[in-house]
């Protein structure tokens, strides 16, 4: 098992605003990442959400630990009644007229090792939300505009 972080980069067709926009508006969020009640960028807000599966809900208790406007974005992710801790963060940097997400998911081995936890379940799930649903979005938005 290794301690290295999860990374995933994509190259948007749309300008960091946007992209921070996307990733911080809970009303943005709800269409490509996760319906939350309340998101502020701000360092402190603590924000929770339910993931689900076949058998299990698991509920996400996250906590704001940096924020650079429109470059960076920090928060932890655990789980409610089980051990570990993670870092998500999100980082913007412009590309022409895009924009370059650079993911990084660090701390993944601190959680307990059952198959929900496991590496490859949080890989398959930010490709599908980094590397599909968010450009989705983003795409729908700059056509709209």
């Amino acid at each position: 098992m290794t301690n290295e972080p999860f990374v995933i980069e994509r190259v948007y067709n749309a300008p960091v605003e946007r992209v921070w926009k996307a990733i911080t508006d809970k009303n943005d969020m709800k269409q490509w990442y996760f319906d939350l009640s309340d998101f502020r960028p701000e360092v402190g807000f603590e924000f929770t959400f339910e993931g689900r599966n076949e058998e299990r809900c698991y509920v996400h208790l996250c906590k704001i630990t940096e924020v650079v406007p429109a470059k960076k974005l920090t928060y932890s992710w655990k789980y409610e009644g089980y051990e570990g801790n993670s870092f998500v963060t999100f980082e913007l940097y412009p590309e022409g007229t895009g924009t370059r997400l650079k993911l990084t998911h660090a701390g993944l081995e601190t959680f307990p090792a059952i198959a929900d936890f496991a590496k490859q379940n949080f890989v398959f799930g930010w490709t599908s939300l980094i590397g599909e649903m968010l450009p989705k979005f983003l795409d729908k938005e700059v056509t709209v505009a």
